[in-house]
């Protein structure tokens, strides 16, 4: 028997069931691909007809269309070898356009697939072709990637859109149904459209007529996502249902209270979001204690009230579509993770060379070697600071606030490696050095070499007035 899912695949953009504002969407990107030459991602759950409505897209544009599926081409010289060359081409016919259609994009996730994902996104810059990426976690594609395209979501279809298209095909297939049979499959898949037929055809196998006792659909194990999730709470929910709905979210309460805070004002206002926010104050306690205790049994208080909580918070009757996003956080710790990183290269090194914790040394060297270097005025000072800690260009850009790419850190780097490898040489002398050296002039040398310290360190360390040196008592000196 025939896949139904392939044999009733529709074949028009007005055949494709829900979804009517991103189908409208999706074909004036189309139309308009000449304007702003950008490709777009069509994002959504499983079965919902994103790769349906692309290739429906293509049938009313009148373009061929050449599909791949990025979970078997995931390196970048798959990439460039069989997307890169389609994008780049003219269409099969030599003339006019073609669609690129690249299915499961979100499957590409950075170094683990060698350069799939630069690849990609690299490509739909480039690309000659229009091109539709399907994804069903919009999220879980980088950023550079997402920024580069336009978005469409396709949400989950709805039951009273999936009982038609259940009826049509049981006409067509001269198939006798009974309406609460087709209304519990509809149900059954909670809007998964190719789902919902794929059991129809399921039940329907071997009969002449579906019946509701027939029906196996309900015991198919379904995860929900975050952004149903949102909704559920913000929304469609009372206390106890959005409790119930958080248990089948795959996402710690860790995460879901950080989605659930950062989304909340978009639906909630006033005297509703300030009681929302009490209940999540009392959901990060609850958080703070498993920190503590590591004692996880207190997640479920802690979901109790970001959950139901919030629900309950909810005054009057909510509506319409909210575009939610990822926490503001991740997106901040992300992009301060570069200067992060190099912060602790330099501290770990400060303190590596000064004896002290890496602590002591972000608090109390760090500080004053920004105020001492900055913008490199004093580059000498900059190039002993930059060989004595083993400072690349970043570094030594963080440091002092100047570009890293100008001219004035280039060259201080190239003087502190100078200096560094004159330094070796130095110190390598006395180490491999050819002749006699006995004990005794060892012993003579060493006294000298103190006594010279000594004498240095006494003149040094007091200015005209008598007074210790400031930078000695800060150990700063090290490097002057």
């Amino acid at each position: 028997m025939a896949d139904w899912t392939e044999t009733y695949r529709p074949t028009t953009l007005a055949e494709v069931r829900g979804n009517d504002k991103a189908r409208k969407a999706l074909h004036q990107w189309a139309k308009s691909w000449d304007d702003h030459r950008q490709a777009v991602i069509v994002h959504g759950s499983p079965g919902v007809g994103k790769t349906s409505a692309a290739h429906a897209l293509a049938n009313d544009m009148g373009w061929p269309t050449i599909e791949l599926n990025a979970s078997d081409q995931r390196t970048k010289a798959d990439i460039e070898q069989y997307a890169g060359g389609a994008a780049m081409n003219r269409s099969l016919s030599g003339t006019g356009r073609q669609l690129i259609i690249l299915d499961e994009a979100d499957n590409i996730h950075g170094n683990a697939d060698r350069g799939g994902s630069g690849a990609i996104t690299k490509l739909v810059k480039e690309a000659e072709q229009p091109m539709v990426l399907i994804a069903n976690e919009f999220y879980d594609m980088s950023n550079g990637l997402r920024n580069a395209c336009e978005d469409i979501e396709f949400r989950d279809v709805s039951v009273r859109s999936i009982v038609p298209v259940l009826r049509d095909i049981c006409r067509k297939e001269d198939l006798q149904y009974e309406p609460d049979a087709l209304d519990a499959i509809a149900e059954a898949n909670s809007g998964d459209l190719r789902g919902a037929v794929k059991d129809l055809q399921a039940t329907a196998e071997g009969r002449e007529k579906v019946r509701k006792e027939d029906v196996t659909a309900g015991g198919r194990d379904k995860t929900e996502g975050i952004f149903q999730l949102l909704d559920a709470v913000f929304k469609e929910e009372d206390a106890e249902g959005a409790l119930k709905f958080s248990y089948d979210v795959d996402e710690t309460p860790d995460d879901m209270v950080n989605w659930i805070e950062d989304n909340l004002p978009k639906d909630y206002h006033g005297t509703e979001l300030a009681d929302a926010y009490g209940f999540l104050a009392n959901a990060d306690r609850w958080l703070g204690r498993v920190r503590a205790t590591q004692n996880y049994s207190y997640w479920r208080y802690a979901s109790d009230n970001m959950t139901a909580g919030v629900a309950a918070a909810r005054s009057g009757q909510k509506g319409g579509w909210t575009r939610y996003g990822p926490p503001s956080y991740w997106r901040k710790l992300g992009s301060s993770r570069a200067s992060r990183d190099k912060r602790d290269y330099v501290a770990r090194h400060i303190a590596e060379t000064g004896g002290m914790s890496m602590a002591s040394a972000r608090k109390q060297v760090l500080p004053y070697l920004e105020v001492m270097t900055h913008h490199c005025k004093n580059r000498e000072l900059t190039v002993r600071m930059a060989a004595a800690y083993e400072l690349e260009a970043k570094h030594v850009a963080f440091v002092t606030g100047s570009g890293e790419d100008t001219n004035k850190v280039q060259s201080i780097v190239e003087d502190a490696q100078q200096l560094r490898e004159e330094a070796a040489v130095e110190h390598s002398d006395g180490a491999f050095a050819g002749g006699e050296f006995d004990d005794e002039d060892a012993e003579a040398e060493l006294d000298e070499a103190t006594n010279d310290d000594a004498n240095a360190t006494d003149t040094e360390s007091e200015d005209p007035d008598g007074e210790e040196s400031g930078d000695q008592q800060s150990g700063l000196a090290d490097f002057y």
